[in-house]
């Protein structure tokens, strides 16, 4: 199918848009961890068989290519397992933002090996679970102040991350769909 039938929407939204949960729930909870445990392993079946030119390929128009959104989760989850640990161990700590579609055009995103981030995201995601996995109920209530979308609790960032890393896994299962590679 070609990309250009399907709506922006889909293209952009594969899995949809986040819903932010605006209370605990440990299903929920329990769900997230389980998606941010399975995203290394399901990221590297989804592009290890795929050539450079495959790989330099972008999952819409205008959107970045596989290897920059392979990067761009790297970046992405280590930015977020850094949070976590602020807001564990500061309170309500302002953590920083970063300019993420900046960090997607810089050489190292643009051109490096995608191996060098899906092993990082090997070890990060391996940290995290730990972490996450030794939270009490008051640790999913900590929370960060993030300069644009203002108090973030933790139980929410897992959620978030859990799709954040689906749906850029999506952008590139979609695309292979839709190339049939």
């Amino acid at each position: 199918m070609e990309t250009s039938t399907l709506p922006l929407e889909k293209l952009r939204y594969p899995v949809g848009r986040f819903e932010t949960p605006p209370l605990y729930r440990s299903a929920l909870v329990k769900q997230a961890m389980a998606s941010i445990e399975a995203l290394p392993a399901l990221l590297r079946a989804a592009v290890v068989n795929l050539s450079d030119e495959q790989l330099d390929t972008s999952y819409r128009a205008g959107g970045w290519t596989l290897r920059q959104v392979v990067h761009h989760l790297a970046d992405s989850h280590i930015n977020s397992y850094t949070r976590f640990r602020l807001a564990l161990t500061e309170d309500r700590p302002l953590i920083k933002a970063y300019e993420e579609s900046a960090w997607a055009y810089l050489h190292d995103a643009r051109w490096a090996d995608t191996e060098l981030s899906l092993r990082l995201l090997e070890a990060l995601h391996h940290r995290w679970i730990l972490l996450l996995r030794s939270f009490d109920m008051e640790d999913w209530h900590k929370s960060f102040l993030h300069p644009q979308n203002g108090e973030v609790y933790l139980f929410q960032a897992v959620g978030m991350y859990a799709w954040h890393g689906e749906h850029h896994l999506a952008h590139i299962t979609s695309l292979k769909d839709r190339m049939d590679w």
